[in-house]
């Protein structure tokens, strides 16, 4: 089989979230329990003002967070791949939840304050900064995680679809995820729909994961899926489907990172290794 021929992204969207350990055992049997609003604010910094220096004017973010005891978590990680910057996901079931959690922040002035000063400190650090929400479509996601606080690393496939083609794209969407089910590998990923801040039809699927291995174990199963997506022919077609749904793609990786990250006292609970290493409380 020559995988040349699949398009570069289809390949990683099938083949590099494949794999997980974990898929079978920590898999969301259900999705009702899955956020179906999800913000990304997406932070640029100044070259070589990433680092200890970030993780410090992020640091204050969460205190603030903490003292407050706001109740909007929030996961920061890092750029592996790509332009530096850092992403921060925050998660809510519904609109009418975030505007309840503005309303908390707007009532505190100690709390705005805190938040204020914090961000002057970052802004000195960054080139860049916007923000985008997203919304859960479950039709396009594929036995998506729920075990959130296990991902330390994430593989985000963003795509654009050309107006009008959104069936092509939702068949393309299909293939994969048929191929998947048929070869029976630990492909996972929950897939989003721009709502607010950027051009409509852009679709972003995340892939989070314990382990980058998880990388590695979906090349070994790459050619079960193959055979499953119906060899030379199978790749063809869902080349040429999303030829005429996609007009541009990319794929990129993300590291979580925990010194920026504000998240739940029962995640810390679950892992405090990861989420609240000792040395970073020492040197607190």
């Amino acid at each position: 089989m020559n995988i040349k021929k699949l398009n570069p992204i289809v390949l990683g969207l099938s083949l590099a979230v494949v794999g997980s350990s974990l898929a079978a055992a920590q898999d969301a049997a259900s999705t009702s329990s899955i956020p179906r609003i999800l913000q990304i604010t997406r932070e640029y910094t100044k070259p070589y003002k990433g680092g200890d220096a970030h993780d410090k004017t992020e640091s204050a973010f969460v205190t603030a967070n903490s003292r407050a005891k706001f109740p909007a978590y929030y996961v920061g990680m890092n750029s592996m791949s790509g332009k530096a910057r850092a992403l921060y996901m925050t998660r809510y079931s519904s609109f009418a939840e975030w505007e309840k959690d503005n309303a908390i922040q707007a009532k505190n002035p100690s709390f705005s304050a805190d938040i204020e000063h914090a961000s002057i400190a970052d802004g000195e650090l960054l080139e860049e900064v916007d923000s985008a929400v997203y919304t859960f479509d479950e039709d396009l996601s594929f036995h998506p995680h729920n075990d959130l606080e296990n991902h330390h690393f994430y593989q985000v496939f963003a795509f654009h679809v050309r107006r009008g083609h959104e069936k092509e794209w939702r068949e393309v969407v299909k293939m994969v995820k048929d191929a998947h089910e048929k070869a029976g590998d630990g492909a996972h990923w929950g897939m989003y729909s721009l709502m607010f801040g950027g051009e409509g039809g852009t679709y972003v699927a995340l892939s989070g994961d314990p382990s980058m291995s998880a990388i590695d174990d979906g090349f070994t199963g790459q050619k079960k899926y193959l055979e499953a997506l119906g060899g030379e022919e199978g790749m063809a077609k869902l080349d040429a489907l999303f030829g005429a749904a996609v007009d541009t793609s990319h794929s990129e990786l993300f590291a979580v990172n925990p010194k920026q990250s504000y998240v739940s006292e029962d995640w810390i609970k679950k892992d405090a290794g990861f989420w609240k290493p000792k040395g970073a409380a020492e040197k607190k």
